[in-house]
């Protein structure tokens, strides 16, 4: 079973990234990060979200943050 990839929480996905558990939370509220919902907690494969964060999408997810909150100033 050593080949198959163990599952990451929040807390570890965001120390990963460097980013706040709140980042993490916006970018599965507006489905950017890819992610698995398990009962009540998220899960995360690391490959997957390496992936993501290399693809560039990250910085398009960071992009509409802040347009977001501009436009609710």
């Amino acid at each position: 079973m050593s080949g198959v990839e163990r599952w990451f929480s929040l807390e570890e996905i965001s120390k990963h990234l460097g980013v706040s558990k709140d980042t993490i939370r916006g970018w599965i509220k507006k489905e950017t990060i890819p992610y698995y919902r398990v009962g009540r907690q998220y899960k995360f494969k690391l490959a997957e979200v390496d992936d993501w964060v290399e693809s560039g999408q990250s910085a398009n997810a960071d992009k509409e943050n802040t347009m977001e909150e501009q436009t609710n100033d």
